[in-house]
């Protein structure tokens, strides 16, 4: 069984998807950034100033002790998070397809496929009647 195993994670196939989903998770850091540091600012600038992060409805606002410290965190519905997220997720599928279209133009278009030649029933026609002559 530790043969088998060891000939199943050797073979091409696992590591090339393990180098895959390693780069992955690196691109999605690196987009994650973009989107976070570089466009949800243009996007706040063009909301008004206003940052979607903090938008929430509190259910239970905080309790402060006498001395200033936190007894009991607030309870609130973070929507504004959530519509960071789906801001995020148009951000990255618009990235994402651009990028497989550059992707796609830089391949080699596919060579035409030569034309289909008689049919084996064709020829053996073509033989017969060439053999009744």
């Amino acid at each position: 069984m530790l043969k088998e195993f060891k000939s199943f994670i050797m073979t091409g196939n696992v590591i090339d998807f393990a180098v895959a989903v390693i780069m992955a998770t690196a691109l999605g850091l690196v987009i994650n950034g973009f989107v976070t540091d570089m466009i949800m600012p243009i996007v706040g600038h063009f909301a008004g100033g206003m940052d979607f992060a903090q938008l929430k409805v509190v259910l239970d606002p905080a309790v402060m002790g006498a001395d200033g410290a936190v007894e009991t965190p607030e309870n609130a519905i973070m929507w504004g998070k959530w519509i960071n997220s789906i801001i995020n997720l148009i951000i990255v599928g618009f990235v994402m397809f651009l990028m497989v279209k550059a992707y796609n133009k830089t391949k080699a278009p596919e060579p035409e496929a030569a034309p289909a030649g008689p049919s084996d029933n064709d020829l053996l026609t073509e033989i017969r009647d060439a053999l009744k002559k």
